[in-house]
């Protein structure tokens, strides 16, 4: 975050429910509702606010975008979805994510931070400096099971709805941000441009899933840049 500082943008992190510093919210208070009331909250001291979100945090912020619209400036977006269209692949979506929260609860967090560190999704991040891996690997393992399993039921993909038909009356500019490497949600971030009025596209070359991490002078230029322009 420091670089976004030296750009003259002074960042507020969030952890979603069920991650970081709201591990321990009670399973019944994660989701879409809650985490609203809880940016909510924690933004409650600013007229309006620019949005970044990675991933998860990406299909959240859109959900954001999309429900307090008055109040979210300007949106970024990495390796995000809009979620999927279509009961069949959410019926399957969230039956996936309820066995794997099932595995979080029965094996517990570093043996699930081992398994989605082998995911393909996230080869691309094995060049990454040693010391890097390590940060991030610490930082996963400080979740806790019974919040991340319940991020997956109460937040997955599967549960949350799909918000393909809302994009094209959001009126925020738009920042899409992946990874040439990430093929699945380069392809999805350009069917989302097609339906945003006001949206820029950066495809990072050379890198997967996280772009911050992977490319992290190409994250703050594209960010820093993007984010100043609302300043």
């Amino acid at each position: 975050m420091r670089g976004l500082r030296t750009a003259g943008i002074e960042p507020l992190l969030l952890d979603l429910p069920g991650h970081g510093a709201h591990g321990d919210v009670p399973p019944d208070r994660v989701t879409l509702d809650h985490t609203l009331a809880l940016i909510d909250e924690q933004t409650s001291h600013l007229d309006r606010y620019d949005l970044v979100g990675y991933s998860m945090g990406g299909r959240i912020a859109l959900h954001v975008a999309v429900a307090r619209p008055h109040r979210v400036r300007r949106l970024v977006l990495e390796s995000a979805s809009p979620g999927l269209a279509g009961e069949d692949a959410r019926v399957a979506r969230r039956a996936a994510d309820s066995s794997l929260a099932e595995r979080i609860e029965d094996e517990g967090v570093a043996a699930f931070v081992s398994y989605w560190t082998s995911l393909p999704l996230f080869d691309s991040q094995r060049a990454l400096p040693e010391n890097v891996k390590e940060r991030l690997r610490r930082l996963r393992l400080e979740n806790k099971p019974g919040g991340l399993a319940a991020a997956l039921r109460g937040l997955g993909t599967g549960t949350l709805p799909d918000l393909w038909s809302h994009l094209n009356g959001l009126v925020c500019p738009v920042l899409l941000i992946t990874g040439a490497l990430d093929t699945k949600f380069v392809l999805i971030a350009r069917d989302v441009a097609v339906l945003l009025p006001d949206v820029r596209l950066v495809e990072a070359s050379g890198v997967g899933h996280s772009v911050h991490l992977e490319a992290p002078q190409v994250w703050l230029d594209a960010v820093g840049s993007f984010l100043g322009e609302g300043v």
